[in-house]
């Protein structure tokens, strides 16, 4: 038997700007677009990993109103979980994702613990890291 994950999701605030950052500066592609009661669904993934992909939505899409104004809350203050996405030239997709305006939060490194990375917010305030694997 074999379990895999098959996308998560990611809050925002503009479903729109998101899919310019997600998709220009990160490079995945829209694979999806659902609206309903007057909110969007976008599901955007890697040709590299396909049946892996990220769906973005905002607060208050299919959550009680309570619900969504704590979900707002938690993204307004930055405290949601971050997303790492791994690149296979983490110096091109940094100057890439710096180009696009996106805040820099931590420029490449070498980490102690193996990889190189460095760390974005999103325009939602989201942190994104992008790590790429040490060389074998």
């Amino acid at each position: 038997m074999t379990t895999s994950l098959q996308y998560c999701n990611i809050t925002v605030n503009d479903v729109d700007e998101s899919m310019a950052f997600y998709g220009d500066a990160l490079g995945l592609r829209v694979r999806n677009d659902v609206a309903s009661g007057g909110f969007r669904w976008v599901t955007m993934g890697s040709d590299a990993q396909p049946g892996l992909d990220i769906v973005l939505s905002v607060p208050h899409a299919g959550r009680s109103q309570a619900d969504g104004d704590a979900l707002q809350e938690l993204l307004t203050k930055g405290v949601l979980p971050m997303m790492v996405f791994r690149a296979d030239d983490l110096d091109a997709t940094f100057e890439r994702l710096r180009a696009s305006g996106a805040e820099v939060l931590q420029e490449p490194i070498d980490q102690p613990w193996g990889p190189r990375d460095c760390a974005f917010r999103d325009p939602s305030g989201n942190t994104v890291r992008v790590a790429q694997a040490p060389a074998a």
